[in-house]
């Protein structure tokens, strides 16, 4: 069963608890795969003289991230074989966080001037066992937090999140400065080491209720509760939200490394300003936003902090106007990883948590998750292009646009007035 809401801390105690901890590691080992392909690729290809339209068009690989949800069923009902031992949610863990270090190491040992199509390949593999980790890691953590801890458990793991992202966006291109790329690639591998001891000195979650006792429940049960729950339209509705909260930031931020190399930023200045400012811009906004939530809700979290990550946007639009001005990029970074990786982010993610019923974690959060990653696939796939033919200042302008619709189903899904209660636990 989930924890004993008994056993939740309350005040300053609930950010020491072992849950919270877990978290953490939870968070950098989810992180630290998606980083790789959005930020130590793009400046790799970059660097090796790929030209903009194909750096977007490799958002296209990322495409296991919108589509984990098949698979995800197969990760609710089984055990992995060999691995049983481990439990369900661990054996999956173990043996997804070892493939995805290969797969990274392996990538680094490609020429992109000759193997372009096997570096596709090979990180298309890698956002496939990637986006399996996240079912897993998503599953894991919904199973072990509380109800009351939801708010919370997400902004630490929002925040360990985008601390993975300082190694392949800042550690690891200072260090393409120094060393050449394999070697390079092979560091930030490594890194996956701490999620894979994380594996054996954790404890199996238990679920609520009965896990799926076939792979036909494991498949329709999920979907069948969620419709079930408040009806087919406010389904629909909630769904919808999930794909249009963070359209707009998400591909403002879909090129930022390119951009930043574009306006004539170094590979350096890029690691110790950029991706430093926004670390701790964003480590800010989550835990401001963690006790935010625990206050005032996840529902008014959504309001205030979507407001703030839509206006965020324009920070780069003024970059692209002034140039290479560290002041500026320091400025522009840190109030987007403020507003939107941080609040924006941890309230986001925390409506999904509260969206899925506990007895289905894997396979609803990855449908919920599927949603929120397809802008990052397909409309930032298309980025390099709107960039090429209007320019860097147009393109910010047109995500601030995107940024709209989400807000207005806001009164729909997460009424302003209306209290944080998880969904019903019934059985479909």
């Amino acid at each position: 069963m989930s924890p004993d809401p008994s056993t939740t801390a309350t005040g300053w105690r609930a950010w020491f608890n072992r849950r919270m901890a877990i978290c953490v590691f939870l968070g950098f080992t989810s992180g630290l795969p998606l980083y790789i392909l959005l930020s130590l690729l793009q400046a790799w290809l970059k660097t090796e003289g790929v030209s903009l339209r194909d750096i977007g068009l490799f958002a296209l690989i990322q495409f296991p991230y919108t589509w984990k949800f098949i698979w995800a069923p197969l990760i609710d009902r089984y055990r992995l074989p060999g691995l049983s031992w481990l439990g369900r949610r661990r054996g999956w863990m173990l043996a997804t966080q070892v493939v995805v270090m290969g797969l990274v190491v392996a990538i680094g040992l490609r020429d992109p001037k000759s193997d372009l199509t096997t570096i596709a390949i090979l990180c298309a593999a890698l956002a496939f066992f990637s986006a399996s980790l996240d079912i897993v890691i998503d599953a894991f953590r919904r199973e072990i937090l509380p109800d009351a801890e939801l708010g919370l458990g997400t902004a630490i793991y929002v925040n360990a999140y985008k601390l993975a992202g300082l190694i392949p966006g800042s550690l690891s291109l200072i260090l393409a400065d120094h060393l050449p790329w394999d070697a390079v690639f092979a560091i930030t591998a490594a890194f996956m080491l701490p999620g894979i001891v994380l594996v054996f000195v954790v404890d199996e979650p238990h679920t609520q209720g009965t896990p799926p006792r076939s792979l036909r429940d494991a498949v329709v049960l999920p979907f069948a509760e969620f419709i079930s729950r408040d009806g087919w339209s406010q389904a629909l509705l909630v769904l919808l939200f999930i794909f249009l909260y963070k359209i707009g930031d998400s591909m403002a931020t879909a090129l930022s490394t390119a951009f930043y190399l574009d306006i004539g930023f170094s590979k350096t200045e890029i690691g110790l300003i950029a991706k430093n400012v926004g670390l701790w811009a964003s480590v800010a906004g989550g835990l401001i936003g963690g006790a935010w939530i625990m206050k005032v809700g996840i529902n008014k979290g959504l309001w205030i902090f979507g407001v703030l990550q839509l206006v965020a946007v324009f920070g780069f639009a003024w970059l692209a106007k002034v140039g290479p001005d560290r002041v500026v990029l320091a400025f522009a970074i840190g109030f987007e990883a403020f507003a939107s990786v941080g609040l924006g982010t941890a309230a986001f993610t925390a409506f999904i948590a509260r969206t899925t019923d506990p007895r289905f974690t894997a396979t609803q959060f990855a449908l919920f998750t599927s949603l929120a990653v397809v802008p990052r696939t397909f409309a930032n796939a298309g980025a390099g292009f709107i960039v090429e033919g209007a320019g860097w200042f147009d393109f910010f302008l047109i995500c601030g646009a995107l940024g709209l619709p989400g807000l207005l189903l806001l009164p729909k899904v997460a009424p302003w007035r209306e209290d944080d209660s998880p969904p019903k636990k019934e059985t479909p």
